[in-house]
């Protein structure tokens, strides 16, 4: 049995669905909300992870899976993983509607927040635990046409900073994670003509987020962490 949970928003994804899965191999109950009801599993096996329907931008909604997260006395919450996040390359900045510069702070940052948020109390009351943010290596070197996106992901950077020295005393962690390229379908997809090979692949920065969430990180708090392969 779990003696420990995990919730992991964006646990879907390209990137998510590598990180659900190294947590559940290393024996972590593991909490994956999505937008829409999942599919059936024939066999989901033991350390299957639970699945529940939310919106993430609600924040009733996100209180309702911090709960489910915290949920088991025998496996507390421990450490909250936040993927959620979307692209958009919308122009220059004089070119981009303010209703695309909102949508992108409201995809990167506000999912990010409110989970935390929820999920913070939880994590004192179990002692101590870890939240490992996601933000992008454009918030540390932008490229144009995208300042919603960089400005969003510099902001998640920032949050978690905050994060980080608020809760020092309270035992709880919280450190970053900085991708360029993540190799997924949807990437290849995007971009057929790019070297993949430079790419960096999702298990390799899945067992860097284990290793954040980990007992094995306890000194580190605050850190925002390369992971660019050799993009």
């Amino acid at each position: 049995m779990a003696d420990r949970s995990v919730l992991i928003t964006g646990g879907t994804g390209g990137l998510g669905t590598a990180v659900t899965a190294v947590f559940a191999a290393a024996g972590w109950r593991v909490i994956a909300p999505q937008r829409r009801s999942p599919a059936p599993i024939p066999d989901p096996g033991a350390n299957a992870p639970v699945r529940l329907v939310a919106d993430l931008t609600d924040a009733a909604d996100v209180a309702r899976v911090a709960e489910v997260a915290a949920g088991d006395p025998e496996a507390p919450l421990r450490a909250v993983v936040n993927l959620v996040g979307g692209y958009a390359n919308t122009g220059r900045v004089h070119e981009t509607p303010v209703e695309e510069f909102d949508r992108m702070l409201t995809l990167n940052l506000r999912p990010t927040h409110l989970v935390t948020r929820a999920t913070l109390p939880h994590l004192v009351a179990a002692g101590g635990g870890a939240v490992v943010c996601v933000a992008a290596r454009a918030a540390l070197s932008p490229f144009p046409g995208v300042a919603g996106y960089v400005t969003a992901k510099a902001a998640v950077l920032a949050f978690a900073a905050a994060v980080a020295v608020e809760y020092k005393a309270s035992r709880v962690r919280c450190n970053t994670v900085l991708p360029s390229v993540i190799d997924t379908p949807g990437n290849r997809a995007a971009m057929p003509d790019a070297d993949h090979s430079r790419w960096v692949d999702p298990a390799e920065i899945a067992a860097v987020i284990r290793f954040l969430a980990s007992d094995e990180s306890a000194p580190t708090s605050g850190a925002a962490v390369p992971v660019y392969g050799r993009a």
